[in-house]
């Protein structure tokens, strides 16, 4: 085992493949900040490594450690459906929509970090799985003579909980294909391996200061008109939108894209120079499935996978030419321009989705990249080409992406997703920080006004607040009802509604100054602006499990609600003395009690020193 870092450890095992995160992702060397970490670790990673075994078999490849009972395992990416691993299995591959607790994501990371003082990253885009302490070895069990418990309750919940283990388990790193890998070790407790991961993978962003205040998305249909006209009334009305969003009708095609402006938007220069004036900046939707209308579909024809998506080029965005080509483009015809940004739709496969828009798994590409391997780089090559081709010209972007993965944190992209399940956005809220991931649980469909507060209060403590109006030309706050609102129809009680939102945006834009001292923090020590709770308090076993509250920077501890949940939480706060945001109350920690909160309320703690 190499050490190539303070706290930080390489085994290679076998003949790893060309095709890894750490040949394909360009990183910033951040050994000196990771050296500055705390390590009272040491030798921890090595003891570790001398316990690992690992085979290879017609499959692919098998790698085993061993896992203590009472450990917990975080991390793995974007998770909807909880935090902690432990006796769970989580299977690396980029899916869309994941239907159940399987490890699928739009934004899967081989990397996990343990609560046994470890943390380990996969150096592979193929498609693992990972077992933590689900099975133990053959013969391990060998002499036990224990007869069932006597229990009342028959269901699978009460059985399976007799069945829980109390020896020592094993956890198992199942990776198809390959003839090697290698392993990074991360050691020190949670919240110190996270920092080591991200500072290996460059260090954590540091978003523009307008990246982080408020951002809206226009109505698909909206044309350059109706765009200044809803640009002028934000600006009327109070609203201190930043960024507006343009969707898919900005493209004279979109499904696959031709990266031309459409009718819609006749002058788009002209355009582009009104907004700013207004004090706005533009970010643009798009794909990488190439048009045959657009201008680079021939240059890019030979650079592309032997399958298309929707009528257009999948390019090999690990090949050269292909970057430039696309880079160039870009550069040349949107950001010298004045576009700040973009958003990459359909990068993130499909498999639940009627309309598939996903390469299969078979495919090839000319840079030797297959499917399965272009499906878990796609988001990351892309996301770094956008970088290039801003820094490239002294400029910064802060833009959207639906699918990234491992090694991504210092890219200046925030995640999102099609899902609109509320309770399961802010699970993945907590789960970014593990990862090195920036999400924003937007709003978008929302079943009446008390809703859209609800979600607009997770949305202005998350690393992006977006609203994204793209189904309805008025703003949600004018009425959420869909129908209604395509119809001009407002809200009987608009005006409340306005007046609530338009506080929620105010609220925001007080925190930038705080988020950028957090985001700060991330770029030079790795530490996430956005974590769970048991990265701060790791020895607290009430945080183990804790989804639905968060560290919002070192001062502010978070607790969303969903419209279902009502106007009741019961709320955890760790030791120590919190002082209300809002009412200014001191709360003692180390309890859970039970606060009531009208709709137009979130509730928010500060840390007493």
């Amino acid at each position: 085992m190499e050490r190539i870092a303070e706290g930080i450890y390489r085994e290679v095992l076998g003949t790893p493949e060309t095709y890894v995160p750490t040949n394909c992702i360009k990183r910033e060397d951040r050994r000196e900040e990771v050296n500055r970490l705390d390590n009272s670790s040491r030798g921890l990673a090595e003891k570790l490594g001398e316990k690992l075994e690992y085979r290879f078999s017609g499959r692919g490849m098998t790698i085993t450690l061993p896992m203590k009972t009472a450990e917990n395992i975080y991390g793995f990416g974007l998770q909807f459906f909880g935090i902690n691993s432990a006796g769970k299995r989580r299977y690396i591959k980029v899916n869309s929509d994941p239907v159940a607790d399987t490890g699928e994501s739009h934004a899967p990371v081989p990397f996990y970090v343990s609560s046994g003082g470890y943390g380990l990253f996969a150096d592979t885009f193929r498609y693992a799985t990972f077992s933590m302490g689900t099975v133990t070895s053959r013969g391990s069990s060998r002499g036990m003579s224990e007869e069932n418990t006597p229990h009342k309750e028959f269901s699978e919940t009460a059985i399976y909980s007799l069945k829980k283990a109390s020896e020592e388990r094993k956890l198992i790193i199942d990776i198809p294909h390959v003839k090697g890998v290698t392993l990074y070790f991360f050691e020190g407790n949670i919240m110190e391996c996270v920092q080591r991961y991200n500072l290996f993978s460059g260090g954590g962003v540091l978003p523009p200061a307008w990246g982080l205040e408020p951002w809206y998305r226009l109505y698909g249909g909206c044309d350059e008109k109706k765009a200044e006209k809803m640009a002028k009334e934000f600006r009327d009305e109070g609203f201190p939108v930043k960024v507006i969003g343009i969707e898919p009708g900005w493209q004279s095609h979109s499904y696959s894209c031709t990266y031309k402006w459409s009718g819609l938007f006749p002058d788009p220069e002209g355009f582009i120079s009104r907004m700013s004036r207004m004090g706005y900046r533009l970010n643009l939707w798009e794909h990488v499935f190439v048009y045959p209308k657009a201008e680079i579909y021939d240059e890019l024809l030979e650079h592309s996978g032997d399958y298309e998506v929707w009528n257009g080029l999948v390019p090999d965005l690990m090949d050269e030419r292909t970057r430039e080509v696309f880079k160039d483009y870009h550069g040349k015809q949107f950001i010298d321009k004045g576009i700040s940004g973009f958003k990459l739709d359909e990068c993130d496969n499909s498999d639940y989705n009627p309309s598939n828009w996903s390469f299969p798994d078979c495919s090839e590409f000319p840079s030797g990249m297959d499917g399965e391997q272009m499906h878990s780089a796609l988001g990351v090559l892309y996301q770094s080409l956008i970088k290039e081709a801003y820094e490239e010209r002294g400029t910064e972007t802060f833009s959207e992406v639906r699918s990234s993965g491992a090694l991504a944190s210092s890219l200046p992209f925030v995640l999102y997703s099609d899902l609109y399940d509320h309770k399961k956005f802010i699970t993945a809220l907590v789960n970014s920080g593990f990862s090195g991931l920036l999400w924003c649980p937007e709003v978008r469909d929302c079943k009446n006004g008390d809703d859209l507060l609800r979600r607009l209060q997770t949305v202005v403590f998350s690393h992006q607040m977006l609203i994204n109006g793209w189904r309805i030309p008025n703003p949600p706050w004018k009425q959420t009802d869909i129908e209604k609102n395509l119809s001009g129809i407002d809200m009987p009680d608009a005006e409340y509604y306005t007046n609530e939102c338009r506080k929620l945006f105010e609220l925001r834009m007080s925190l930038v100054p705080y988020m950028e001292k957090s985001f700060r923090k991330y770029k030079e020590t790795g530490k996430p602006p956005i974590r769970a709770l048991v990265m701060d308090y790791p020895d607290d076993s009430n945080t183990f499990d804790t989804d639905d509250e968060y560290m919002f920077g070192d001062e502010l501890l978070v607790c969303p609600l969903t419209y279902e949940e009502g106007t009741g939480k019961e709320i955890y706060l760790p030791k120590g003395q919190w002082e209300g945001f809002f009412d200014r109350k001191i709360y003692e920690g180390g309890s859970r009690f039970r606060m009531e909160v009208p709709y137009t309320m979130i509730p928010v703690f500060k840390k007493k020193d």
